[in-house]
């Protein structure tokens, strides 16, 4: 016997049995009745039968409270900048200056990051084990500490004096291999340090304006570029950690600058501002928020800053 049904009208015809014990020992036909059910019945019967499925897990809440209120300590979205709060404290610290930099060279490619010219000169190994005291002096050796340096050599060593002088383990040095990195200035590669003046007479007027490429493999970053690096490298910290303190070690002065807008909410197009010079060590208080200078160009206008195009 095939039974067709349809949902065209607001009662639906099933097929139930008149008695359950006989329907199912009982070969004929006929003995199967039809009652009317109604649609409405029948769809609140099958939220009951299947919603346990999709329950939502109980949360320990003995005071009864609604399950998905938790507190701001626990609920932990997006990473945005500037961030309305930071569960942890943070330092900056720009390494101390590079074989490279002594001989006033720029050199930011990513491929000669590790190598023995990016370490510390005489000059930046005395400034970073400074940097370290400082560090001391200002408390941030205490409690939970974690080191992330970037993995270019001159910035882990100077992480190595850091966690000496705090007198922590290695194990809490933590390399981060891209983050970091010093921003690519393309086709500045090898030329003077002084002609840096150029790209951030750019980045006054634009954050998104790059340095000119080349071809050796050397990233040409504009700002925008080095804020989402920083950005992404702070949503991992403020996710791995609650409470603790992070020291974050740079080989160059754009990535802590960048960062220092994006906390406090300045304009990037500002971030020269606040530069770093080798060795120098800085506590982020987001509440810190530089006066408001007028930009270079009056054309644009920043509505959103560390956001600015």
């Amino acid at each position: 016997m095939v039974v067709t049904t349809t949902l065209a009208s607001s009662n639906t015809i099933l097929p139930t049995p008149h008695n359950s014990s006989a329907s199912l020992s009982s070969s004929n036909p006929q003995s199967v009745h039809f009652s009317p059910i109604n649609r409405r019945e029948l769809v609140t019967s099958l939220f009951i039968t299947i919603s346990p499925f999709f329950a939502a897990p109980q949360v320990n809440n003995p005071t009864n409270a609604n399950p998905f209120s938790l507190p701001l300590s626990e609920a932990r979205g997006l990473f945005q900048m500037p961030p309305v709060r930071l569960t942890n404290r943070y330092y900056l610290v720009r390494a101390g200056e590079s074989e490279y930099e002594s001989l006033g060279i720029i050199n930011t490619n990513p491929v000669a990051k590790t190598s023995v010219d990016n370490g510390l000169s005489e000059m930046g190994k005395k400034q970073a084990v400074r940097a370290a005291l400082t560090l001391k002096s200002m408390g941030a050796c205490e409690g939970n500490l974690w080191i992330w340096p970037s993995i270019t050599q001159r910035a882990y060593q100077a992480a190595e004096i850091i966690a000496a002088v705090c007198g922590i383990s290695r194990s809490h040095i933590v390399p981060e291999y891209s983050f970091l990195d010093a921003r690519g200035l393309g086709a500045y590669e090898g030329k003077k340090l002084d002609s840096i003046s150029e790209v951030y007479a750019s980045d006054s007027l634009s954050p998104n304006t790059k340095p000119p490429p080349i071809d050796d493999g050397t990233p040409n970053e504009s700002v925008s570029d080095v804020f989402v690096r920083v950005t992404q490298l702070m949503s991992i910290l403020e996710t791995q950690y609650s409470g603790d303190t992070v020291i974050i070690v740079s080989p160059d002065s754009d990535n802590l600058t960048v960062l220092q807008a994006g906390l406090v909410g300045l304009d990037l197009r500002r971030h020269r501002d606040l530069a770093f010079v080798p060795g120098e060590v800085r506590f982020v208080d987001p509440s810190s928020i530089p006066a408001y200078k007028q930009p270079a160009s009056a054309v644009y206008k920043c509505l959103n800053p560390p956001n600015c195009n």
